[in-house]
């Protein structure tokens, strides 16, 4: 059993986690930092629901995919080191031949077909 400074060691680590994991797409995918990709902004020809969702479709889709490798990639390595190495080998491959083809639907095909094989 733990005791009650243990417990909130943990829950205040665990909370920095979830933080972290939350915080982290929106960290590495913001263009708008670097200066490469500004946000939009409402002026005349734009209002502020057109501006919001600009910034909704240029931002989430990938947001939604990093949460989703982590998440596939924590699965497969908890359940054995194998299966863990074999989508960790997979996701590398659909990494790089997108940044070959640029296409989403090339990438995604094609890691799956490695995996498959993998398998």
């Amino acid at each position: 059993m733990n005791s009650a400074s243990e417990a909130l060691g943990f829950v205040f680590v665990m909370g920095l986690v979830i933080l972290f994991c939350r915080a982290f797409p929106f960290l590495f995918f913001g263009e708008w930092r670097r200066g490469k990709n500004p946000l939009p902004v409402a002026d005349g020809s734009k209002g502020v629901m057109e501006v919001f969702l600009d910034f909704i479709e240029k931002i989430v889709p990938p947001v939604a995919m990093t949460v989703l490798a982590f998440n596939a990639l924590g699965g497969a390595f908890s359940t054995t080191t194998r299966e863990g190495l074999l989508s960790l080998a997979a996701s590398v491959f659909t990494a790089l031949l997108h940044l070959w083809k640029k296409n989403f639907l090339i990438s995604i095909l094609g890691g799956t077909i490695l995996y498959t094989l993998l398998i």
